[in-house]
């Protein structure tokens, strides 16, 4: 791993917000997946929340790349996603065009917030609704009744870090250790990374230079396994 990138990895880690992020209610074409994932990454959320019928699961490859950088949390149905976001002290916003919403604006987002996208054409389910605390919406002046699913997404999420960031909450890391050292090595040495997946192997320690630290057996191990890695002296 190169110093640049050790440090641009450290600095992502340090703006993860575990206290913000998405709840994806049968959002399933690709392009939106991929969009709304990438606007995750991009806003610092650590991970996003789904809910797929059976017939649908994350492509890899489907969000180029930031599906490395954001987890994906599946749930078997909207109810459980709600009680499990609710029993982490989040409040549960969903997108819906209604009476009772109100503008995206009004919302504090610098408090833990989930906010439940709807399916493409039909939006978030009346349970989603009923089980949420709070409405909004994009307000729209023009002819068009509703924004895209993962344009909507990126607008309230851009307005919860324009309020987060004011209120200092990009510097300060949330991430657990073990996560941290979990994302330096997986960033770093992705080779490494999937062997020690397969292998079953414990993962290393990666020390403040950015360089694995690991006993000879773990690299006897690691040199063992079929799977062609780079030389991780010049890593």
């Amino acid at each position: 791993m190169t110093p640049t990138r050790f440090e641009r990895i450290k600095q992502m880690l340090i703006q993860r917000q575990t206290d913000l992020t998405v709840l994806m209610e049968e959002v399933h074409k690709p392009h939106n997946v991929a969009a709304l994932i990438r606007t995750c990454d991009a806003v610092g959320i650590h991970e996003a929340h789904v809910v797929w019928n059976q017939n649908y699961s994350l492509r890899v490859g489907t969000s180029l790349g930031a599906h490395h950088w954001v987890g994906m949390h599946e749930h078997s149905d909207i109810e459980t996603a709600i009680a499990h976001l609710k029993g982490q002290g989040m409040q549960v916003l969903v997108t819906n065009l209604s009476d009772d919403a109100v503008d995206f604006r009004e919302v504090d987002y610098t408090l833990p917030t989930a906010i439940i996208l709807g399916q493409e054409k039909f939006g978030a389910t009346k349970n989603a609704i009923a089980l949420a605390d709070k409405e909004i919406v994009v307000p729209m002046v023009g002819m068009t009744v509703s924004l895209n699913v993962s344009v909507a997404a990126a607008v309230i999420l851009y307005e919860a870090q324009r309020q987060r960031e004011a209120a200092g909450m990009y510097e300060t890391m949330t991430l657990p250790e073990a996560e941290c050292q979990r994302q330096l090595f997986a960033g770093g040495y992705p080779q490494l990374y999937q062997q020690c997946r397969k292998l079953g192997l414990v993962l290393p320690q990666i020390n403040d230079e950015g360089d694995i630290e690991a006993d000879d057996a773990w690299w006897h191990a690691v040199r063992q396994s079929p799977i062609e890695t780079s030389d991780p002296s010049t890593s």
